[in-house]
Order: C-alpha cells, then structure tokens, then sequence
C-alpha cells in the first residue's frame, strides 16, 4: 500500500511512524508512507497557502492552488492516480473498525490534513473521494486524525502483523468488543486464570471467548449488538445473559 499524505506540518509525522508496528510495515516494504509539504507546490514568494474567505469571516482558509498542484504531483510519481483520497474534518464519515478494513483494501491511499478554518469547496467537490471524521470534537489539524486512520489501517493490510488472527480478533473487527486475556502466571496474588483456558480443549476456548465477547459487550457497548453479525446461538445466550442481569437488579 501507498499512502501519501498532504499536510502543512510534515514534522509531526517524524516519530509515530518511526515506531512499533507502522515502522516495521514500512521496513518489509508492505507499506510506503510519503509526506508532501502543501507549501512546496504554492506559487507565491513567501509559500502562501491560504487566505482570507469570500463573504468575511473569521480564520483562513486554504486555497486550491497548492493541494490542486500537489495532487498533480503524485499523478505524476505514481503514473496516473486513481486511488482515494480522503480529508480529514470534523464534518466527515465517522471513521470505525469496518471503514478501517475497507480502506485497507486499497492499493494506493491520499490523506489531506486540514488546518485553520478548513480548505476552499473545490478541494472537496473535485479532489477528495471521502471525508473521514474520527470523533465529534475538534482539533487543530488533521495530522494526529490521519496517524490514527493510518495505525489502524496500516495492521489490516496482509502481513503486517504477521498472524492473519491477530487483527481478525481485535475489537471491532466482527462487530465485538475483544475477550479478556491471560498470561503466566496462572495465579497473582489470588487471582487465577480461569480453567478453560488452561484445558487443552480448543473448541471450549472458543466458546469461552466468544461468550467473553459478548458479555463485554452487552455491559460496555450494548449498541454494538444491534448489527447482523450475531448467531443464533449468540441471540440465545445474550436473552438468557439479559435474563440474569434483570434478575439480580
């Protein structure tokens, strides 16, 4: 996968991706993370980027000229783009665990961190393919939104993490919050693991697991279970679990 990310301040991405599981991606040549600086394609003296809006107002707004340059820039490198090319704003699809797996699909990735009081419409209407928001709430820029679409991308694609499981039984992947986890030792300070886990027997692990999952997620994250990815067997378990809880309040 290649990522290129348009941004006005490439040193902040100087060491989340020199770091844990993005570094080794980018050291197996798995992923190839690019920084273009806006302020390199402007066409003024002094790098301007942005001006004063149409109609008034406060704050600036960035300009078409040096993310319109810039795009033609990575056609160039890449002979002929024809990937997506998200902008991160406060405005945008709301970025979860199934967006994640979607982008991860993709061969070739554009990210656009805004500043200021955002970028002029026509950036929108003819650059961008998705606008990508990862929280009701406001930054200053859109650098650390575009680090956390990129971690949570970057473990998705095949062979980053080396297990296919890993990332396949993470939160959010199958529409669950994750089963608890243990280690040696089996008991700490009164505190034992439970025995299934110890058995031997696979498939009651999984079970185990799969009820851990979703007892944590009806206590934690109850609208999580109103997707389609529940069995018949995980409603059956969830009415009987329901059952109890109204029992014991």
């Amino acid at each position: 996968m290649i990522i290129d990310i348009l941004t006005l301040f490439p040193e902040m991405f100087q060491g989340p991706f020199d770091a844990s599981i993005v570094k080794r991606a980018r050291e197996k040549d798995l992923i190839n993370i690019n920084i273009v600086n806006i302020r390199d394609f402007s066409t003024t003296k002094h790098r301007t980027v942005d001006d004063t809006p149409f109609g008034g107002g406060a704050g600036m707004v960035i300009g078409p000229e040096p993310v319109f340059n810039a795009m033609d820039y990575i056609g160039r490198q890449s002979g002929g783009f024809a990937g997506r090319v998200m902008i991160m704003c406060p405005t945008g699809r709301p970025f979860n665990q199934e967006f994640a797996k979607e982008i991860a699909r993709e061969d070739h990735l554009v990210i656009i961190c805004g500043h200021y009081e955002g970028f002029d419409e026509r950036i929108h209407e003819q650059l961008v393919t998705d606008e990508v928001s990862i929280g009701d709430f406001v930054l200053t820029g859109g650098e650390l939104p575009a680090m956390v679409v990129i971690d949570a991308v970057a473990r998705l694609v095949p062979d980053v993490l080396g297990e296919r499981t890993s990332a396949e039984e993470d939160s959010f992947y199958n529409g669950l919050l994750e089963y608890p986890h243990y280690t040696r030792p089996r008991e700490f300070r009164g505190m034992e693991v439970p025995d299934v886990l110890t058995s031997g027997h696979h498939q009651l692990i999984r079970d185990w697991r799969r009820k851990e999952s979703l007892i944590r997620t009806m206590v934690r994250r109850p609208d999580l279970l109103e997707g389609d990815l529940l069995t018949a067997r995980d409603k059956a378990f969830l009415k009987e679990l329901k059952k109890t809880l109204d029992s014991c309040t």
